[in-house]
């Protein structure tokens, strides 16, 4: 199988991609950003919510998401053909 890597920045194809692998979007609480009362890092929580998660709506990922410029990406499958959890947040290219 091949283990490609997608990038979207199309929060209906994240939340698929999420509820999928029964995940919920969540931000970390404890980074310095959070604590000023800014937006924090944002995360996927695929199991019960750590004291370092804070769950959040899909409108609100969506905002911080967008006003952040960011692109997710992630894998589908596995090499080994498996369901991946495999995400990352990254900055987007600019349009020229």
């Amino acid at each position: 199988m091949e283990n490609r890597v997608f990038q979207t920045v199309q929060l209906e194809v994240i939340k698929a991609w999420v509820e999928e692998r029964n995940g919920k979007p969540a931000r970390v609480k404890s980074s310095k950003d959070a604590k000023k009362g800014k937006d924090g890092i944002l995360r996927i929580d695929f199991g019960e919510p750590g004291p370092e998660l804070e769950p959040m709506s899909w409108k609100e990922f969506g905002k911080i998401f967008d006003e952040h410029m960011l692109a997710f990406l992630f894998q589908e499958e596995t090499a080994k053909g498996e369901i991946s959890h495999f995400y990352k947040f990254v900055k987007r290219k600019p349009k020229h």
